[in-house]
């Protein structure tokens, strides 16, 4: 199965609740200010958000009010907005420039973060690259025998330490180990306590003040996981994390787990990040690059 099946597939909630949504306000029924309204009802619903929802609307209303029109042709238009929201977004991931190049993964526990490095060392050494792990979430055992297993089952070396140590020092210890060791790519696993803001914050930046004494231009690239079954939450995680440690791209996970695949769109129309990958499931090949055109087009069940 190709992974554009697989987004269809991963999508089917979404899509669903669109698609048949549309079809039920759009019977044999002109684009007036009702039926606008029962179409913004249905994109709030399926986590669109408030700012892209009135967008969209706007754009709607500007261009085609009062005009006979069928479902087909309203979801053909949708498809097209929502793919000018995505385009800026779509941008190729790029782990070259440094050596090694250090990857910052960050986002809140449970949103797939951990598997997520896991996936992308896969692909990483499919093309040839030396990925090492270190397992800086130092205060969660499971999250560190997680990495493990994914190191394990790809054969690539975890640098890690006891429960609880200080995880700036062993990121600095960790990356010195890269270094000698001519790892290509670097992945740094951090906590992901939102709730305590202030603490994560003083965390991070005190892994960036340490291996900046190892690599001063590092990390290459500090990417965001997010979970797409938390909807609306997802953007509020986008926007903490920036505050927090600023981010360069977002890595976008579990879309087969529910209806709310609006939520990609209002993220890149807020906030407007370079969106590197969307998962659709659980296995290493369920992980791959966003596409934006795709991703409209199987948002809203079109061919």
């Amino acid at each position: 199965m190709s992974f554009l099946q697989k987004i269809g597939l991963g999508l089917k909630k979404s899509s669903d609740k669109i698609s048949n949504g549309i079809s039920d306000i759009f019977n044999k029924k002109r684009l007036d200010a009702n039926t606008l309204q029962d179409l913004e009802d249905l994109l709030l619903t399926a986590d669109f958000g408030v700012q892209t929802t009135s967008y969209i609307i706007n754009r709607f209303a500007e261009q085609k009010m009062d005009n006979d029109i069928t479902d087909k042709e309203v979801k053909t238009a949708l498809s097209q907005e929502i793919e000018q929201i995505l385009l800026p977004c779509q941008q190729n991931p790029d782990f070259t420039g440094a050596k090694p190049f250090v990857v910052l993964m960050v986002g809140v526990n449970g949103a797939g973060k951990t598997t997520t490095i896991g996936k992308l060392a896969s692909k990483l050494q499919a093309q040839g690259k030396q990925v090492s792990f270190i397992a800086a979430d130092t205060f969660r055992a499971a999250a560190v025998e997680q990495l493990k297993e994914w190191a394990k089952r790809s054969n690539i070396r975890i640098y890690s330490g006891p429960d609880g140590c200080d995880s700036a020092g062993l990121c600095y210890d960790g990356l010195n180990a890269a270094v000698k060791a001519d790892d290509d790519v670097v992945f740094i696993d951090t906590a992901g306590r939102l709730q305590n803001k202030n603490g994560l914050m003083d965390e991070l930046k005190k892994i960036v003040r340490v291996i900046q004494k190892v690599l001063p231009d590092a990390p290459h690239k500090t990417l965001l996981t997010l979970d797409a079954t938390t909807g609306q939450n997802a953007l509020a995680q986008t926007e903490a994390f920036q505050q927090i440690i600023g981010v360069n791209g977002l890595i976008i996970t579990k879309l087969d787990g529910s209806a709310k695949g609006g939520v990609v769109v209002a993220i890149a129309k807020e906030q407007k990040l370079p969106i590197y990958y969307i998962g659709v499931g659980e296995k290493i090949d369920d992980l791959d690059t966003f596409n934006a055109h795709d991703y409209a087009q199987k948002l809203l069940d079109l061919d």
